[in-house]
């Protein structure tokens, strides 16, 4: 009987975590939503920069390696 008790929790708990989750979130304001999309922009513009640079580098290296073919 214990075993089906146990079962049986692990929803409830689920549950009761879930609700006490989405009752403490809330909306972000105006301030901390620009805040949010500036820094997913630098990160864009980071990780942007930074394939460009690779491939950059890659090309030559590739070119010798694999020769003017």
């Amino acid at each position: 009987m214990s075993d089906v008790h146990d079962l049986l929790e692990i929803p409830r708990d689920f549950i009761k975590d879930g609700t006490q989750f989405m009752t403490r979130c809330t909306k972000p304001d105006q301030k901390e939503f620009v805040q949010i999309c500036k820094a997913v922009g630098v990160g864009f513009l980071v990780m942007g920069a930074i394939g460009y640079v690779i491939k950059l580098i890659h090309i030559p290296v590739n070119n010798i390696l694999v020769g003017a073919a």
